[in-house]
């Protein structure tokens, strides 16, 4: 029965029974159809259906052995297919657009990046272009044996049904950002989403995690904005779709002004141009790179078997801002580690406010904080240690993500490889046999 009472059709049951099996392959390692029908409650007849369908679609593999006289099919094992259906992630922040794909076992096989100034291109201009270095990554992916099949894209701004509502640092309002980016993609037959972009990180953050660590914890992402992403039990809580502004808390009242029109905002104090600007050094330079964009990368064998190649981003000037705060901040400098103890005290007030509303388990910083985490964290632990509430808080609460600026990318191409395992059916047209 479905939810209104009536009875299930053919095709729905089919759609559920593929997304049940496909998952369930994909948190097993090395079942068996047989396994897999146990675990599902479905007939080994009816699993062995689906994982035909699965199989022709490109979306799993069996390494079946020799039968080695025993009568009947052999038990094979059953995986994700690292050569077929592929999730691709789109960031367009403000002084680069990243592109991301990923095969379904999340591992990463293509990564370009584009520098530019965004702030100065306009919207279309800019997912124009992401558009475009979104088909040339696809057209890599097929190169080596993959089948790009859903798009996500993340922006640093507010984001309802694929529009993107306000992005204060890019100057955006009311964009139509998953349109433009169809266009620039050309004649790609892709999916295509839009999510915030400090969300999106915070499922690169959790896919990215060891077996058997935490589900739950807040993501605190710093780029030129702040954004923030609470993972509660593995799912992205969205609270009305905008939560996670944490760039535009209050932390001074009567603070500078920001973008977003308020006053003393965290961003003001903790934002990449911010720390820049505070330590004395040209944040114009960390966005403003020249009119012609650079695009970087360069091939790298990943490993794993035939073709399993992948596409990396080559270390550029990008950069560069950020690792001259850091390296002067290492030297002792007064003006950078005087910037940083301000951004990490801001950072506290701000946290701890969340931490006493929320009482997450952990708070994971991450972003640009994760190369500045040495010169931050002092400050920030004085705030969290001052102000969480009946002395509660942990000093090992606070982590330092390992994904660093990738989280974003990664997890919009994470949110993919979830998209299609959420429901395989929607994209078995459009994935290809890999034989």
């Amino acid at each position: 029965m479905n939810g209104g009472g009536q009875p299930a059709s053919k095709q729905s049951m089919r759609r559920h029974n593929l997304a049940l099996v496909l998952r369930q392959v994909a948190a097993s390692e090395s079942a068996s159809r047989a396994t897999v029908a146990a675990r599902v409650g479905l007939t080994k007849a009816t699993v062995s259906s689906l994982v035909e369908e699965l199989r022709l679609a490109g979306l799993v593999i069996e390494h079946v052995p020799e039968n080695q006289g025993r009568v009947g099919r052999p038990g094979g094992a059953l995986a994700l297919n690292p050569r077929g259906a592929a999730g691709v992630g789109v960031e367009v922040n403000v002084d680069y657009t990243a592109v991301c794909v990923a095969d379904l076992t999340g591992a990463p096989r293509v990564r370009l990046t584009e520098r530019a100034d965004n702030r100065g291109r306009g919207a279309e201009e800019t997912l124009h272009s992401a558009g475009r270095l979104a088909a040339r990554a696809c057209a890599a992916a097929r190169r080596a044996g993959l089948a790009p099949v859903q798009v996500t894209l993340g922006v640093p701004g507010l984001v309802h049904d694929d529009r993107v509502l306000h992005a204060p640092n890019l100057d955006w309002r009311h964009v139509p950002a998953g349109d433009l980016l169809v266009r620039g993609l050309g004649r790609q037959r892709l999916a295509v989403s839009v999510d915030n972009e400090a969300n999106l990180a915070a499922i690169g953050e959790f896919q990215a995690r060891p077996p058997g660590a935490g589900a739950s914890f807040l993501y605190v992402s710093g780029e030129i904005g702040i954004g923030a992403g609470l993972m509660v039990d593995g799912e992205l809580f969205r609270g009305g779709g905008f939560a996670g502004e944490i760039g535009h808390v209050t932390v001074i009242p009567d603070g500078p002004e920001c973008g977003c029109g308020a006053r003393g905002c965290l961003e003001r104090y903790a934002g990449q141009d911010a720390l820049l600007e505070a330590a004395a050094l040209d944040s114009v330079s960390a966005t403003r790179l020249g009119s012609a964009p650079a695009v970087t990368a360069t091939a790298t064998r990943t490993g794993g078997g035939p073709g399993r190649h992948a596409l990396q981003e080559a270390p550029t000037e990008g950069s560069a801002p950020v690792e001259r705060l850091a390296a002067l901040a290492a030297e002792g400098d007064d003006a950078a580690v005087r910037a940083l103890a301000v951004a990490g005290r801001a950072l506290g007030v701000a946290l701890s406010g969340a931490v006493n509303l929320l009482d997450p388990p952990e708070v994971v910083i991450g972003g640009i904080y994760a190369r500045l985490a040495p010169w931050l964290i002092p400050s920030l632990q004085v705030q969290l240690h001052e102000r969480v509430t009946s002395g509660r808080w942990r000093s090992d609460r606070l982590r330092v993500s390992g994904l660093g600026t990738e989280a974003a990318v990664r997890g919009a191409a994470g949110a993919g490889v979830q998209a299609i395992l959420r429901d395989p059916s929607a994209y078995i047209d459009l994935t290809s046999p890999v034989l």
